[in-house]
């Protein structure tokens, strides 16, 4: 530490401070790639780990079977309308039981999956693999690799970062999806009995939440005076939209989104959050050695 009392001109050249400085640097550079990558590289492994075990979270004592979970679906607008649950086996659907009541005559409908049927969840499917694509790319550098640049580094960050932002993006952003779309989908023809044609279902992921829509439709009069206006795609369509399905057309009359919590689903979006900011904050450290050098030249 410098005495304050000493005069200027005992204090070292401004030269050769700046050496001393940059064989400092030099030495905290060399132990950030040496060492405090490495624990950052363990840290994320641990994280991620855990967020794709929450993937595949096996039944207690049968390692091998997924544990199956029922939810029940619920709204504070709709709980009239749809009741239903839903049994969920990893990214499987494996049984879904809905009762709704049909908005002009009050009845109540019955369905479920046919014995026979199972519906996945590409969401989910798609945000595992991204996940476990964000680890086969940390176990590329074990404890043993030295990196010899920050920019190898950064590479690295970059490559984790993006498999996790498209894993998180998986959850968070349900596919848009025409109702014509819908209405072709197998999702149709999965239930006992059948849905009537004046019925279509959707299931997704958004966020931490697993949704059922279900919408109610009537049939446009062919010689209709009123515009017609084919609704586009969507993740949630809204009454009044319309669409044309084998030279019939539809108009969407009530819409009702029940939807359940699913616990892991939570926790794997916070694992994605602090593996996002492991990352980040490694790729700051390394950028602030770099900035040094290039605005600071010696």
């Amino acid at each position: 530490m410098l005495n304050p009392q000493r005069s200027l001109s005992e204090l070292p050249k401004t030269s050769t401070a700046s050496q001393v400085e940059r064989v400092v640097l030099e030495e905290e550079f060399n132990w950030l790639l040496k060492e405090e990558v490495h624990a950052v590289l363990k840290q994320l492994q641990d994280v991620l780990k855990e967020a794709s075990r929450r993937f595949s979270m096996p039944t207690p004592g049968f390692e091998n079977q997924l544990k199956q979970e029922n939810f029940i679906l619920g709204s504070s607008t709709s709980m009239d309308q749809v009741k239903g649950v839903l049994t969920l086996q990893g990214e499987v659907l494996t049984q879904a039981d809905i009762n709704l009541k049909v908005a002009k005559s009050s009845q109540v409908l019955h369905f479920q999956f046919r014995e026979d049927k199972q519906w996945k969840l590409q969401q989910i499917q798609d945000a595992r693999n991204h996940v476990n694509q964000a680890l086969q790319l940390l176990s590329s550098r074990d404890e043993s690799y030295h990196f010899k640049s920050g920019a190898e580094v950064n590479k690295l960050m970059d490559g984790v970062m993006l498999q996790l932002t498209r894993a998180r993006n998986r959850l968070t952003t349900p596919a848009s999806m025409t109702l014509p779309e819908l209405a072709a989908s197998g999702l149709m023809k999965m239930f006992s009995p059948p849905i009537p044609g004046d019925v279509m279902v959707n299931f997704y992921i958004n966020l931490s939440k697993l949704c059922l829509t279900v919408y109610q439709l009537h049939v446009l009069p062919p010689n209709t005076t009123k515009n017609f206006k084919p609704a586009g795609s969507s993740v949630l369509h809204s009454p009044g939209a319309m669409f044309e399905l084998n030279n019939n057309r539809f108009e969407v009359s009530h819409v009702h989104k029940v939807e359940c919590v699913v616990p892991w689903l939570s926790d794997t979006l916070v694992f994605f959050t602090i593996s996002l900011q492991l990352c980040q904050q490694l790729k700051d450290k390394i950028s602030v050695f770099s900035s040094f050098w290039n605005y600071r030249p010696f």
